[in-house]
This record gives structure tokens, C-alpha cells and sequence, in this order.
């Protein structure tokens, strides 16, 4: 076999040890060790004739070169070592007609193997070098030589069978988590601790498919049980009563009742009706010449002084009258900036409700490290809005509201809103003051069903 770069060894010519030369070839040569065919090394800048001998003192021989370089002949190199039965060996070259790529492959009993001419190691050696392949006539002594290809043939390692192989489950696709992959070192190196942490975490995780079909296994049911219209509804009253803020009175928008939409018990409970009794009396029992006394120091808001004067032809006084006096105890706080708990003590309010008052209608803040009780904006709108409550239930579920608006000192448009936020339904009227004059105030009556609530979030003015 003859190379070409950068100096290429063939010991295959079979000439006896000792001094060697070539004529009109222009080559070197060189003796090889003892015993070993002679080594012929040619230069990387110089192209093989196509006719050249070698002499020695006892033979000559010639090379011939007969190759194509179109049609090389293939030498392999097997990875694993070499085959024991060359003989049984069956190969089979696929070429690419686009360019020179060429695959081969031998298959045997055990073992396939496979050898590419364009993997980055041969496309390395090929730059390299150009390998020969030479045969020699022992009686003539010529030798043919032919162009040559080399391939490192790699076993192939088949996978198991179909029967064998698991099947693959396509419902979970391919791509991983960064969850999945922490989970997965967890599994093969994490501690014991970890690995307990991660099992329990898998045994409480509910697969989603799951959830979804109980859900609608759930859903159907309902339906057939309850009906479409019955729970479109409850839909819409359910998306109504998100709407509702926290600083306003619970509102049971499904009551039968006009009673029943704002409770009275929650608006004062039971213990705080019961201890309002002694401070109520006054209102209970007043006469219409303190009545009359009472206007003229305006000493209670404008709306209790209307309703006190109405007091006698109630249904029930003793509740209309502890109603209004905690209605005018809303109304008080409302003016103040702070509240102190001695100043509701001042004004003969029982310890149940001073504790109720301080709790939920006060915000607390600090300035120079002392804890203030402070009536802000947004606790301004809460106590309108209790007031509104209880009023409805003192004034027969229709409440003037521009009455409200002045006692309480605040903007009109303010005090429609909490009034529509409470599903009232807004009318307006002419209201006489005295014989000859008149005004129109606006009016907020409960009525069934209630109107539905959009919150005016739109119409704000940009500024």
C-alpha cells in the first residue's frame, strides 16, 4: 500500500535487505528491519509514474499503476479488532451521485458495521493523504498499484425487538419541566429526606384530568337536578354580589322580604338592642314640647327630628326609637376627624356599642407614636351606608336621601352612589319645607327584586 503524505510507507514489495535505488523516478529509498519487505517512501510534492522500477543487487521489480480514481478500491478497519472469518463477511456500498459520500456496510452473523468517507476523522485523513493498494507478481515481478479509500467500520448496535420494546406513551410529551428535572435528580441522587418529601408531594398532587372530569360529571348533575334558568340566576346574582364592598351592609339580594335584604339584627345584634334600651328611653318618651325645644336648639340631625316627630304612630316605638338614637350616634362620629373613646362615653353610649363603634368604624394610624382612631373618607362612606340600612327599616324602606346627604356633610353624588351600590331604586320629589316654599330631594327606596348595580367606573373624567 502506497501513501503520498507526507511521506507514505508500502511494505509490500518483498526485496531482500540491504541497499536500494531508483532509476529515473526520482524516489529514495531506505533499508527496513530484518526480515521485513523494503519500505518505499514518496515525497507529498512528487506524483507516482506510472511506470517505475526498483534494483536491488539481486532483483528488479516494477510498479505499474493501473488505478481510477473514480473506483478505489475500499479498505476497511474494523473497530472491535479483527474478524475471525473474513470469508462470511457480506458488504454492501451506497454512494451519493451529488457528490462523493460514500457509506459501507458489512454485515455478518453477529454483528452489522458501518464506515462513512465523510465523518470528520476521515475527512481529516483523506486531506491528508491518498492511500494505494499494490499487487505483485512474484515470477514476473511487476506490481499493479491501485487507488485506494479507507474506512473505520463502527459496529452497529440494534435495539431490541418491537415485542420487546415498552411502549411509548405519547399522551405526556417529550419536553420536561424544570419542576420534572429537579424532580428527576431528586430520584436518582437526593437524600432520603428529599425523596420522602418528593413522594409525598406526587401522592397529594390530583391529576388535572381527573379534576376536570369530576367537574363536569358535577356540572351535569346540577344541571339535570336544578335547570339551565335556575343557575343562570344564581350566576347573575353571584357576579352581583362581587360587586358589593366590604365597608357596606350585608345585602341578601335573594330575600322574599323587603326585612330580609338588610337585616336588622345584623345592622344592631341583639345584645347591642338589649343595652340600648336605658339611652333610648329619651327619644321613647319625649313629649312635643321637648320635640319642639329640640328643633329649635337643633340639637339632633334634621332626619331624626323629621322621624321623632312621627315617633308616637310607629308600629313599634321601642325599636324605632333605639333605631334613630343610633342612627344620630352614626351621624355624630361622622363630623369628627378622631375619635376617643371617652367622648363616646360622654355622650352615654353603652360599652358594648363603644367597643363596636371603635372596631369598625375607625381606622387606626400612628403619628409621633401615638395609635389615633380616625374617621376617614372611606369610613365616612361605611357609616352612610349603615345609616341608609337602618333608616330603611325606620322610614318604611323609602329614605330621603338628600336628608341624609346634609346631616352626614357629604358630596350628593357620593351618597346616589353608596345608594344604588345598596340596590335602592333613585326617585326624586318635591319636598315642602313650609306652606309657600319647597324643594326636590332625591329619594332611595328598597324594592323587589332589586335593580341590578354597575359600578359607574367608566364616566370618571381624565385628567
Amino acid at each position: 500500500m502506497l501513501q503520498s503524505s507526507p511521506l507514505l510507507c508500502n511494505t509490500g514489495c518483498g526485496a531482500a535487505e540491504g541497499a536500494v535505488c531508483a532509476e529515473d523516478s526520482g524516489l529514495s529509498f531506505r533499508p527496513c528491519l530484518q526480515h521485513s519487505s523494503v519500505c518505499v517512501l514518496v515525497s507529498i510534492h512528487r506524483k507516482l509514474p506510472e511506470h517505475t522500477c526498483v534494483r536491488n543487487m539481486a532483483e528488479k521489480a516494477c510498479w505499474e499503476y493501473q488505478g481510477d480514481p473514480e473506483r478505489p478500491a475500499l479498505l476497511v478497519q474494523f473497530a472491535n479488532g479483527r474478524i475471525q472469518t473474513p470469508e462470511n463477511i457480506k458488504f454492501t456500498l451506497y454512494k451519493n451521485n451529488a457528490n462523493e459520500e460514500r457509506i459501507l456496510r458489512a454485515k455478518t452473523k453477529r454483528l452489522n458495521y458501518v464506515g462513512k468517507n465523510f465523518t470528520p476523522e476521515a475527512l481529516k485523513s483523506s486531506s491528508l493523504c491518498r492511500y494505494y493498494v499494490g499487487v505483485r507478481n512474484k515470477e514476473t515481478g511487476k506490481m499493479q498499484v491501485f487507488d485506494a479509500e479507507q474506512y473505520s467500520m463502527q459496529p452497529i448496535i440494534e435495539k431490541s425487538s418491537t415485542e420487546d420494546r415498552p411502549v411509548k406513551d405519547t399522551s405526556e410529551p417529550e419536553y420536561k419541566s424544570y419542576r420534572e428535572k429537579i424532580d428527576a435528580l431528586i430520584e436518582a441522587f437526593g437524600t432520603n429526606k428529599q425523596k420522602r418529601a418528593l413522594s409525598s408531594r406526587k401522592m397529594n398532587k390530583v391529576e388535572t384530568a381527573i379534576i376536570t372530569q369530576e367537574v363536569t360529571k358535577a356540572a351535569d348533575e346540577i344541571i339535570e337536578k336544578r335547570g339551565t334558568e335556575d343557575l343562570l340566576q344564581e350566576v347573575v346574582i353571584r357576579k352581583e354580589e362581587l360587586w358589593y364592598s366590604p365597608f357596606l351592609p350585608q345585602c341578601y339580594a335573594s330575600a322574599k322580604t323587603q326585612e330580609d335584604v338588610y337585616k336588622f339584627d345584623e345592622l344592631i345584634s341583639p345584645e347591642e338592642y338589649a343595652v340600648l334600651e336605658n339611652v333610648a328611653a329619651a327619644f321613647k318618651n319625649i313629649t312635643p314640647e321637648e320635640l319642639q325645644e329640640k328643633v329649635d336648639k337643633q340639637e339632633y340631625s334634621s332626619y331624626v327630628l323629621k322621624e321623632l316627630q312621627d315617633i308616637k304612630h310607629a308600629k313599634d316605638i321601642d325599636r324605632q326609637a333605639r333605631a334613630l338614637w343610633y342612627i344620630e350616634l352614626l351621624m355624630k362620629i361622622c363630623q369628627s376627624k378622631t375619635l376617643k373613646r371617652k367622648e363616646l362615653f360622654a355622650l352615654g353610649c353603652p360599652g358594648i356599642i363603644v367597643s363596636k363603634i371603635m372596631k369598625n368604624f375607625t381606622a387606626n394610624t400612628i403619628k409621633n407614636e401615638i395609635v389615633l382612631n380616625r374617621i376617614t373618607s372611606t369610613m365616612k362612606c361605611k357609616i352612610m351606608s349603615h345609616v341608609v340600612a337602618l333608616a330603611l327599616h325606620v322610614s318604611d324602606f323609602s329614605v330621603d336621601l338628600t336628608l341624609l346627604q346634609r346631616d352626614l356633610k357629604l358630596r350628593e353624588t357620593r351618597v346616589l352612589e353608596i345608594a344604588k351600590a345598596m340596590r335602592l331604586r333613585i326617585s326624586s320629589r318635591y319636598v315642602f319645607n313650609t306652606i309657600s316654599s319647597s324643594e326636590r330631594h332625591k329619594f332611595g327606596a328598597l324594592e323587589l327584586p332589586l335593580p341590578i348595580y354597575k359600578p359607574n367606573f367608566g364616566n370618571r373624567r381624565k385628567k
